[in-house]
């Protein structure tokens, strides 16, 4: 009899298991192709006229976009999958069944916490040095094709400003794309000046790669104050700078994978520099299946006010609220982090752990009063 009873109890909560996990990638899924149409109108319109702008290129270019800019639609995947499967469960009954059977709203959300942490396991670990590979590609097949546009790397709205000194100079080198963590610049323009101060020479140049604390030039042309522009087909600009810090100055911490992120925050604490940035990027995504998790118990506050109390409408809004404000303070986490004004942990952790908290409050007042 128990055994029976136990066979049933997995029985129902594999059932459960499934369709959450059924709907969250549902969501998810259609998410990605509404996504994927809206990027692909938009970069055709930006490489009209381009050359070698092509309806295949632009496509794959697209195409291998998408897994990086699903990463934010995520946690809303999961808080409005878990709200439909909670609410097909009610209008279907099996909920109520379920309630009448004598199970308890900590059963029938325990599956679903299980697949939101196992989701989040997975897209952390799985899909985002994944999704940074695929993003990598995407900006390669789409180097010179966007001209002044940005840049999947950059971390401001304009383009790449860099300052630097070296053994001939300061120089403040401009880049119209970057690629390779930043080692690796399109659309050069560097100005150099002399050990006075004086301006010594512009140099525009097709690309430049980071080497052994120089940028090494191709298709370089130098203007000059005093002569005619020369063109060269290697051109070198000497920088103190090492590849850390230049991954460090202009390199996001969403192109570094999660598995990278712990090897390039070690490697930018040993050359004195600060690693806030990447810290919290490591912590955020350790943290992403606990925001999963808040997720999914709020999903689960609404299911159960709606079987007991109705007026759904106004209940799935209250959901849907509840969830943009964690994930609002999440990012005003991750600005505060990324500032250092606040421990990249505490800024990282905070916004789930307080989710998760909140879920199970609210589900302890409606399920025991």
């Amino acid at each position: 009899m128990i055994g029976s009873v136990s066979r049933s109890g997995t029985t129902l909560a594999v059932y459960l298991a499934l369709r959450f996990l059924g709907s969250i990638l549902g969501l998810f899924l259609l998410a990605a192709v509404l996504i994927y149409i809206f990027d692909l109108l938009e970069l055709l319109r930006r490489t009209g006229g381009e050359d070698g702008a092509s309806l295949l290129r632009v496509a794959l270019i697209s195409l291998l976009r998408v897994p990086q800019l699903m990463e934010q639609v995520l946690p809303f995947a999961v808080l409005f999958g878990a709200i439909a499967a909670f609410l097909s469960l009610s209008r279907k009954l099996e909920l109520v069944v379920a309630r009448a059977a004598g199970v308890s709203v900590w059963q029938f959300t325990a599956p679903a916490l299980i697949v939101g942490l196992v989701v989040g396991i997975a897209a952390v670990s799985v899909y985002n040095p994944l999704a940074v590979l695929l993003r990598d590609q995407s900006d390669k097949i789409a180097a010179g094709l966007f001209g002044r546009e940005q840049n999947f790397l950059m971390q401001t709205t304009g383009e790449i400003w860099l300052r630097q000194d070296g053994a001939d100079g300061e120089s403040v080198v401009h880049a119209k794309q970057i690629l390779d963590n930043g080692e690796r610049l399109l659309g050069v323009t560097i100005f150099t000046f002399d050990r006075n101060g004086s301006f010594a020479e512009r140099i525009e140049a097709h690309e430049a790669r980071f080497s052994d604390r120089s940028w090494k030039l191709s298709q370089a042309t130098v203007y000059t104050t005093t002569g005619d522009p020369q063109t060269y087909p290697t051109y070198q600009v000497s920088t103190y700078l090492t590849a850390t810090e230049v991954r460090e100055s202009i390199a996001a911490p969403e192109s570094i994978g999660f598995w990278d992120l712990p090897r390039v925050i070690e490697l930018s604490q040993r050359a004195g520099l600060p690693a806030y940035r990447y810290s919290l990027q490591y912590q955020t995504l350790l943290a992403r299946p606990v925001l999963l998790v808040a997720m999914i118990l709020i999903a689960a506050c609404v299911s159960l006010r709606v079987s007991r109390m109705g007026g759904i409408g106004k209940l799935i809004l209250g959901g849907i609220l509840a969830g943009f404000v964690l994930y609002v303070l999440s990012e005003l986490g991750k600005d505060l982090g990324g500032a250092g004004i606040v421990p990249p942990v505490l800024a990282a952790w905070a916004p789930g752990v307080f989710g998760v908290l909140m879920g199970i409050t609210i589900l302890l007042h409606l399920e025991d009063g």
